[in-house]
């Protein structure tokens, strides 16, 4: 099963009309820890409108670690949900939420419903997707399971890039597909050799198997791998 398109960190599954991102980690700009490039918030933003732009979907969800802090939201990263859901409004979709490990303090700074799991219907088909953040197992069966948590990226000829990673048939006989994380301020873990394990994931459970998807920006256009068990001989 494939049936969803890639682009810029998202995956739109066409016949539902609804675009995944994962991991915005609104907030993370407040860390000390953190050097922030003047303008990440709106990089977000900007980001997400051009999907919105590029595909006109209906609902857009974010799977997970939606903001960054694992206590108080801050009025900052409020007034920046606030800018997203206001950014899908404009574009005619609604926003859903799904919460993460980070999004402890989340139910108290965003008024919708705060979804541990979502699931859709892709059009009239009876296939099934459960977007769930990655970090516990999911509790509802389904056909197709989109996720982050993991932030994956891969690195080709000495450059790290994002990447989506596609299981088939992989996680209870169901396809698997982690998103990278949207915030560019995750430079993302490297799964060039990673195990199952590595990943954190309970829903990764064999690495091997996982195809890369890289979005090249210049081109427009999604490069798929061979899974990792054949493309690590070949880096």
């Amino acid at each position: 099963m494939t049936g969803f398109t890639v682009a810029g960190r998202g995956v739109y599954v066409e016949t539902a009309a609804t675009l995944v991102i994962a991991d915005t980690h609104i907030g993370r700009d407040e860390s000390s820890a953190v050097s922030l490039p003047l303008g990440a918030a709106a990089d977000v933003r900007e980001r997400l409108d051009a999907l919105l732009a590029q595909f006109d979907p209906e609902t857009v969800v974010i799977a997970g670690d939606v903001v960054h802090t694992f206590g108080r939201v801050s009025d900052h990263s409020c007034e920046m949900l606030e800018a997203l859901e206001t950014t899908c409004e404009d574009a005619g979709a609604d926003l859903v939420l799904v919460a993460g490990n980070h999004d402890v303090g989340l139910a108290n700074a965003w008024d919708g419903p705060l979804h541990d799991e979502y699931v859709f219907a892709d059009g009239e088909s009876s296939t099934r997707t459960v977007v769930c953040h990655g970090h516990e197992l999911p509790t509802t069966t389904a056909d197709r399971y989109l996720f982050g948590h993991v932030h994956p990226a891969i690195v080709l000829e000495g450059v790290r890039h994002p990447c989506v990673l596609h299981g088939r048939e992989c996680f209870r006989g169901a396809d698997a597909v982690c998103l990278p994380a949207f915030t560019r301020l995750a430079p993302g873990a490297v799964v060039n050799e990673s195990t199952a394990e590595a990943f954190g994931s309970p829903l990764v459970t064999d690495a091997d198997a996982l195809e890369p998807i890289v979005f090249d920006d210049d081109a427009g256009e999604s490069l798929r791998f061979p899974p990792l068990g054949e493309l690590r001989p070949l880096l």
